[in-house]
């Protein structure tokens, strides 16, 4: 199956125009497309089937509890799944199915270990000071991202967990796991522009633990392009794809290739 991939967009500030990827089956948005959501848009009477998840800056300047609603019915609107702890089936012209597992996984800070949490706490005001979103009404702070973060690693961990049946003839039968978060899954994600600071750790999660699980981790979030493989020696590899474009006016869209795909 081949699958086009595409994240942080930043619609709100930068001009593009997506184009869908000849032969890709599916296309997959990793979050922060646009904080206006405005941009959503330029995927409607998209060929193939879209599945995309939010990212921190689809919250920006929105109450929690009244953007996620919202944003799943714009996009629905538009022909978009919005995924949010959500497990769907992808099936590709061979026949073969893959799960996708899909949520934001925002960032706990844990990405250097309990004892660096506070450091990395700190280092992440950015989630008040540029987003300046709301939960119930009280700011979105980092203790709130990581009581969220704590909860979406729980469900991922759990879905990881779970095994296909048996028989390849039943329908929910699967062939490989892909996962779909906004934020990185590896210290091995970082932005090599400002590496293992403590700021970091609002970028990515030590979830190294969890790829093994998955033949396939797809993020966004950082402004730089990934694509490397873990080797698991006998529980097999992972490949980890990130394929952001980010802000042009600072380079970050230089050699960006808006039809990047993946193939299953």
């Amino acid at each position: 199956m081949r699958l086009q991939i595409l994240s942080d967009l930043h619609l709100e500030t930068e001009s593009f125009t997506p184009v869908p990827a000849p032969g890709a089956e599916a296309l997959l948005l990793a979050g922060d497309i646009d904080a206006r959501w405005e941009g959503y848009r330029l995927f409607a009477g998209w060929p193939v089937p879209i599945y995309a998840i939010a990212g921190n800056h689809e919250f920006d300047r929105r109450e929690w509890n009244e953007a996620w609603p919202a944003l799943r019915a714009h996009l629905q609107g538009l022909g978009i799944r919005l995924l949010e702890k959500e497990a769907v089936l992808l099936q590709g012209a061979d026949g073969r199915r893959h799960r996708l597992l899909a949520c934001t996984r925002w960032c706990d800070f844990d990405l250097f270990g309990p004892s660096r949490r506070d450091k990395a706490l700190r280092a992440a005001r950015y989630f008040v000071d540029v987003m300046r979103s709301t939960r119930n009404g009280l700011p979105f702070d980092a203790a709130a991202v990581r009581e969220e973060a704590l909860d979406s690693r729980a469900w991922l961990a759990a879905a990881l967990r779970q095994r296909p049946p048996a028989d390849p003839a039943d329908p929910g039968h699967w062939h490989s796991t892909v996962v779909m978060t906004h934020f990185g899954p590896s210290l091995k994600s970082a932005d090599p522009r400002y590496g293992a600071q403590p700021a970091t750790a609002s970028f990515c999660n030590a979830d190294d633990g969890l790829l093994p699980a998955a033949q396939l981790w797809i993020h966004g979030h950082l402004h730089c392009r990934h694509d490397y493989t873990v080797d698991h020696g006998p529980a097999g590899r992972t490949r980890v794809v990130c394929s952001a474009r980010g802000h042009s006016h600072s380079g970050e869209a230089d050699g960006h290739d808006p039809l990047a795909c993946v193939l299953l």
